[in-house]
């Protein structure tokens, strides 16, 4: 360590080449020994990649980090012959990416300047993607992996390959029931090809596995479903390496090792091994570090590898090092949608002893750790087990409750679809609300970023679809929905905090299917929602007047399907040109409700629709809006473009 001192960490980021990896690798030394320390230097690694994105999980990272080093350096292997393949390992969770990128950068399968890219546009997604070198299946929608490693196992059998497929699971994973779906048929298929590592690390995303929702005796539940079944320490390399090579013997059923693991291990301010703990919420889960535990855990790291290395007789390890990068503070004009969410729905909570609060493990997430302090009794904490929560929901509103769901917007419209459709069909008033919503934060990846609920929830009947384009409408519109609408809604929560340069007038209420002008202007109309685009606009529009003298004017439509046409064909009146802004796909966002009613109307106005055409990309937030189009720069110059050809402007 002594290189590096406590002083000489701050204000700079550590990792370690890919030359250190082959040199601890080439040791004479056994390959437990050696596994051991290349899990330590990975961990060094996986820090540097989540400090430098400002984002990513710690934790799940950490507890897998053994486990992955010892499949990916000695498990999974090349086999011989015309028709043989390759063994498959990938991780079903998605969260512990920077454990498997840290792996394959450090076996040099991944171009190793791609670590100084983790969740940049072109770099590492925050979440696996086949569109890498050796990523076999996306993950990061929990509970797929073993339907899909059934799959792959079925589709070698009829082509003749061989091999085995090593899938990576959670314990917190375990709660979707996608997971036990799949465990019958392998049984009775008898896909001896498979083997399911569970990271049993006893924590999810909130909190503890045991205090969310308890999995009981998993080798018993395992064992009835007639898998083969093996518990191990995944954090001893050695108990690891045994218990695989004990499974590898079983030849004719699938098997699972239940691996006991420890979130954060590795470093001990970050590792939480107590089940029993009150611990309210894991502080490692997901992040970066801030820069004195990003020093601290560093030091601790390079002092356990140094010993490792000791032991062996062999020289301290080398790190490399670069200064950290200045992140600016939040601005103080930022706006907060969840916060204000959070804050609104209490004051309606103590109004309304009938409102419940439904969440899917995500309750810091949709702002409601305030609501589950307040009212104890009337928060239910589900799990990761969207259909199961939308269901329960639907019976509380059955029994008079008015039921408000949490979850992410690109689980809860996805995964819950036919249950919200199911409760519309009983015309019980349940107001969902999808948090994480529309194309940024795009580090998390495609799996996360949520731009397909409208077109997947827009068409259920007596389902009003909002989004609030900053906190003071974020308030009213919950208002709306549990005082004024009758039906059921869904509320669209962009999570970011956000620099609205907008005010809405002082007067507004909303009224449903009508907006609000943000500016005035008669060149062009633009609608848009949500404080991501509007903001955009906004910018755009006010630099357009300043250097090209074209007016703007940007409406504010929160109403995301279902348009008044009479309000919509007065705005439009007298205006040559209309846009519409979507953060979501092209298909089934608000532009073709807009397109509709014009159509509707025999209006010949032309409208230009602006909205994702492809997947999202993964990124930080400014590369994503660029990317796509939709930030402030971009929306200038279309507006300037389109605006200019129509008036016939070389």
């Amino acid at each position: 360590m002594g290189e590096l001192s406590r002083t000489a960490l701050h204000g700079e980021l550590f990792f370690v080449s890919p030359t250190e990896f082959e040199r601890i690798l080439s040791l004479p030394a056994s390959h437990i020994a050696k596994t051991e320390i290349f899990a330590t230097l990975c961990r060094i690694n996986i820090l540097y990649m989540i400090a430098t994105a400002g984002s990513g999980h710690i934790g799940s990272s950490f507890s897998s980090i053994d486990m992955m080093s010892w499949l990916l350096l000695h498990e999974v292997r090349a086999l011989t012959g015309a028709l043989a393949a390759t063994d498959i390992f990938f991780s079903s969770k998605g969260h512990d990416a920077p454990a498997l990128y840290s792996v394959l950068l450090a076996q040099g399968k991944l171009d190793f300047e791609l670590l100084h890219r983790f969740r940049k546009q072109d770099g590492l997604p925050g979440h696996p993607d086949v569109a890498l070198p050796h990523i076999v299946t996306n993950t990061g929608s929990l509970g797929m992996g073993i339907s899909k490693a059934k799959g792959m196992i079925e589709a070698r059998r009829l082509s003749g390959r061989q091999g085995n497929v090593y899938v990576l699971t959670g314990d917190g994973e375990l709660q979707e029931g996608q997971i036990w779906e799949s465990l019958v048929s392998a049984a009775n298929r008898k896909l001896h090809e498979l083997t399911v590592i569970v990271d049993h690390n006893k924590l999810q995303s909130d909190t503890l596995v045991e205090k969310v929702s308890s999995l009981g005796e998993l080798h018993a539940k395992f064992h009835a479903f007639g898998w083969h079944v093996v518990r191990c320490d995944g954090n001893n390399i050695a108990a690891f390496s045994e218990a695989l090579a004990a499974s590898r013997t079983v030849k004719d059923t699938p098997k699972v090792l239940i691996a006991d693991t420890i979130k954060g291990c590795g470093v001990t301010f970050m590792e939480h091994t107590s089940i029993d703990s009150d611990v309210e919420l894991y502080k490692f889960h997901s992040g970066a570090p801030a820069e004195d535990l990003y020093a601290a855990a560093v030091k601790e790291l390079v002092l356990a590898a140094d010993k490792q290395l000791a032991r062996m007789g062999a020289a301290p390890v080398r790190i490399e090092r670069i200064a950290r990068t200045t992140v600016p503070a939040p601005e103080q004009s930022q706006q907060r949608m969840i916060f204000a969410y959070s804050q609104a729905l209490l004051d309606q909570a103590r109004k309304n002893s009938k409102i419940v609060a439904l969440d899917a493990d995500l309750i810091n997430d949709t702002g409601l750790i305030a609501f589950q302090k307040h009212f104890p009794d009337r928060f239910f904490e589900c799990g990761i087990a969207e259909q199961d929560m939308v269901s329960q929901a639907g019976g509380m509103a059955l029994q008079g409750l008015l039921p408000i769901v949490h979850s992410f917007a690109c689980f809860l419209s996805a995964r819950a679809n036919e249950q919200i459709y199911n409760n519309a069909t009983e015309r019980k008033k349940i107001i969902y609300v999808g948090s994480l919503a529309g194309l940024v934060p795009g580090g998390p990846g495609h799996s996360h970023q949520g731009v397909r609920d409208l077109a997947s929830l827009g068409g259920i009947p007596g389902l009003v679809l909002i989004e609030p384009s900053c906190e003071r409408e974020t308030a009213q519109l919950l208002d709306w929905s549990i005082n004024v609408h009758r039906d059921s809604s869904y509320i669209r929560l962009m999570s970011l905090p956000w620099h609205i340069p907008y005010q809405l007038p002082s007067d507004y209420r909303p009224e449903i299917g009508r907006g609000v002008a943000l500016t005035e202007g008669h060149d062009a109309l633009v609608f848009a929602y949500g404080p991501v685009l509007l903001s955009n606009a906004f910018i755009a529009a006010e630099k357009l007047r300043a250097e090209k003298g074209l007016h703007l004017k940007i409406v504010n439509l929160p109403w995301l399907n279902t348009i008044d046409a009479k309000w919509l064909l007065e705005m439009a009146q007298g205006i040559d040109m209309l846009f519409s802004l979507d953060n979501h796909y092209l298909a089934g966002g608000q532009g073709d409700r807009i397109a509709d009613v014009l159509a509707q109307n025999a209006i010949s106005t032309p409208l230009r629709r602006i909205a994702l055409t492809r997947l999202p990309v993964c990124g930080a937030n400014a590369e994503v809006l660029q990317a796509h189009g939709l930030n402030a720069e971009m929306l200038y110059t279309t507006f300037e473009r389109i605006l200019s050809r129509e008036r016939g402007i070389s």
